[in-house]
């Protein structure tokens, strides 16, 4: 999967529902996509949220996107200030405050992608998730002759897998048979979020793991982590 800022539960359940996961890093930034942006809790609705990145563009690699260090401070001390705003009186806010201003320590070699692997694997450390990780840019070789289907079974058959499990998403663009056919089970991740409580709102759902950190404690969040159908 492509490595995405502190994404949404669902992200976490592919993670802890696989023995190894790799972070695609090494395929084009999506312009307008969850990689820089995600959603938190304001007012009683959504609040997007969009890391300031250097002339992105959809012909550059994630791992090659760079943050603008221009504008980041600026705007990491005012989404500081609104996580604080926000989540203050939540019951695990002095938990869960400190990790997310951990992560947002960049320096000049800091991507997009170091920055939003660095989110995904303090949240895995937190909640004591095991999965093994790799980095497709580090890890695999490229081929600029593969399809999409052809670099990803390549992946997995150096990995030794005999099944690989994407998000619900994927079933718009690989083929189980496909995939069978050459030797990978292919499975799709359907997550199950169900509503928890968000002070004394209406519950609102698909926001960021920092959300779900903020209002539940580690057993519960771990719990959520296994709520999910694999089709």
């Amino acid at each position: 999967m492509q490595p995405y800022i502190f994404p949404y539960i669902g992200y976490f359940q592919l993670i802890k529902a696989v023995d190894e996961f790799v972070f695609y890093d090494d395929v084009n930034f999506i312009k307008q996509g969850w990689i820089n942006r995600n959603q938190i809790l304001n007012k009683g609705k959504s609040l997007k949220f969009t890391i300031p990145l250097e002339k992105p563009s959809s012909f550059r690699p994630i791992n090659e996107t760079k943050i603008n260090l221009n504008l980041f401070a600026k705007w990491k001390h005012k989404f500081l200030k609104t996580i604080e705003q926000t989540y203050v009186k939540a019951p695990h806010f002095d938990e869960v405050y400190p990790l997310v201003e951990e992560v947002l320590k960049v320096d000049k070699e800091t991507n997009i992608s170091k920055l939003a692997i660095d989110s995904n694997l303090s949240i895995c450390n937190f909640l004591d998730i095991t999965t093994k990780f790799y980095r497709s840019s580090e890890d695999f070789r490229k081929s600029e002759n593969y399809f999409k289907e052809e670099r990803l079974i390549g992946i997995c058959k150096q990995l030794k897998a005999s099944r690989y499990i994407n998000s619900l998403g994927g079933q718009d663009l690989y083929s189980k048979i496909y995939f069978q056919n050459l030797g990978i089970e292919l499975q799709f991740l359907k997550p199950n979020i169900k509503p928890y409580k968000q002070f004394e709102n209406n519950f609102v759902t698909n926001l960021s793991i920092i959300d779900i950190l903020m209002f539940n404690d580690k057993n519960s969040c771990q719990k959520m982590l296994n709520d999910f159908e694999l089709l």
